[in-house]
């Protein structure tokens, strides 16, 4: 190992490194790696291997072990960064996950990591990790289309360069907006089979937020300063801050901890909406449904700002109180669409008469009804997954995919008439 002193005038170069939080616990990978390289490889912490690896020159190293345990997955963002900066030197990552989540290790892979390998590791499987790294990479052809692969997400037609965002926000507790939003955004992801627009979905609900927890995707210690950082983030940085669900949605999630939702500003915001909508063909903003000064800030940027509501009293006094805060401050209220959640059936004609004298007395329209979903809702959430890929006969994920089919093709149709 390269921090022991060596015999020879000229010690052999350093050619690798291992980066982890305690190297000592893979006593594997340290005996592995004395086999493939000798003395030819070093040791790091997280911290200190980003350091490092930016003081150095492109192709100084060839690759990087990074081994990360499942007691790392609490911050990922510092895991997260290394791979980054190793990726800017142009250095492979092999991945050495123990005991890691699928969704941990779905993320690391996303951000950057080339292949991955399984601690305890099996004979011989660090080796051929190793060849694999150092493999010339083939030469990819041109697009045809003249445009660049660089690191964006891959986004569909891209709608001409023209993303769509979309709100979501609760007029009261429970009333479902964040089920709306997440199968909303997994809908739209899979709406087009041929050409799939990309989704961001954001949960700026920054205390009590559960997208996370619905999708079972780590909350990483990082949001919170990539959240207050968004006006001097670039591209890169806010692609490392998202954790990916399934091929074309990912998610910027609540902060890990509970903190005031005045931390962050419109500025802020603005500038994170303005990122999403860089590079992703539809960006979904999940709401608190306390009314803060940056609301006005999604309401004016959103094409549509769905409010959840209920058949009962709070949900009409809330939307009451909604509905003039936004007239007082001469809001677009054209956009806000009222979603009635838990709706009556064909047949509850009582139900339909008391959604009328809701909608009369509020002087809005309702313009879409979700059924109630029963247990299957719940379920879903608390497996950590969408409707559709636990319960796609449910009625309340037909009638999201509904509102998805509808959403998009509107989409579509606004892209034909700029052409």
């Amino acid at each position: 190992m390269s921090s022991g002193l060596a015999l020879q005038n000229e010690p052999a170069p350093i050619v690798a490194c291992t980066v982890s939080s305690n190297v000592h616990h893979f006593g594997l990978l340290i005996e592995d790696m004395e086999t493939e390289l000798g003395e030819a490889w070093g040791d790091l912490g997280f911290e200190e291997a980003r350091d490092f690896i930016s003081a150095l020159e492109p192709g100084n190293l060839e690759f990087i072990a990074l081994a990360v345990r499942s007691e790392d997955e609490a911050d990922l963002g510092r895991v997260g960064e290394v791979i980054n900066v190793a990726r800017t030197k142009k250095i492979k990552v092999i991945l050495i996950p123990e005991n890691l989540s699928t969704a941990a290790l779905r993320e690391l892979l996303r951000l950057g990591a080339e292949d991955f390998v399984p601690y305890p590791l099996a004979d011989g499987a660090l080796h051929e990790a190793i060849e694999k790294a150092r493999a010339p990479e083939p030469q990819p052809a041109a697009p045809a289309t003249g445009e660049g692969t660089g690191n964006t997400p891959t986004t569909g037609q891209r709608m001409q360069g023209k993303s769509a965002v979309f709100a979501v926000q609760n007029m009261a507790g429970g009333t479902g907006a964040t089920t709306l939003a997440v199968n909303l955004a997994n809908e739209l992801t899979q709406i087009d089979k041929k050409n799939p627009p990309s989704v961001c979905l954001i949960d700026l609900d920054l205390q009590q937020g559960s997208v996370a927890t619905f999708l079972d995707l780590p909350r990483r210690e990082i949001m919170l300063e990539m959240l207050q950082e968004a006006p001097s983030m670039d591209v890169d940085g806010f692609k490392q801050a998202l954790v990916g669900f399934g091929e074309r949605l990912s998610v910027f999630t609540s902060p890990a901890e509970i903190v005031p939702l005045d931390i962050v500003g419109a500025e802020e915001v603005s500038a994170l909406l303005d990122l999403a909508s860089e590079c992703f063909d539809i960006v979904i903003v999940d709401m608190p449904k306390t009314i803060v000064m940056w609301t006005e800030t999604v309401l004016n940027r959103a094409d549509m700002y769905f409010a959840t509501i209920e058949l009962d009293l709070r949900s009409a006094q809330n939307a009451m109180r909604f509905i003039k805060a936004c007239r007082s401050e001469e809001l677009p209220l054209e956009k806000v669409h009222y979603v009635l959640n838990r709706g009556p059936g064909m047949t509850d004609l009582n139900g339909k008469t008391r959604m009328k004298k809701l909608a009369e007395s509020l002087g809005v329209k309702i313009s879409t009804v979700l059924p109630d979903g029963g247990k299957q809702v719940i379920q879903a959430a608390d497996n950590g997954e969408p409707l559709s890929a636990g319960a796609k006969k449910n009625p309340l994920r037909k009638e999201i995919l509904k509102l998805a089919d509808g959403l998009h093709k509107a989409m579509v149709a606004d892209t034909a008439v700029a052409r």
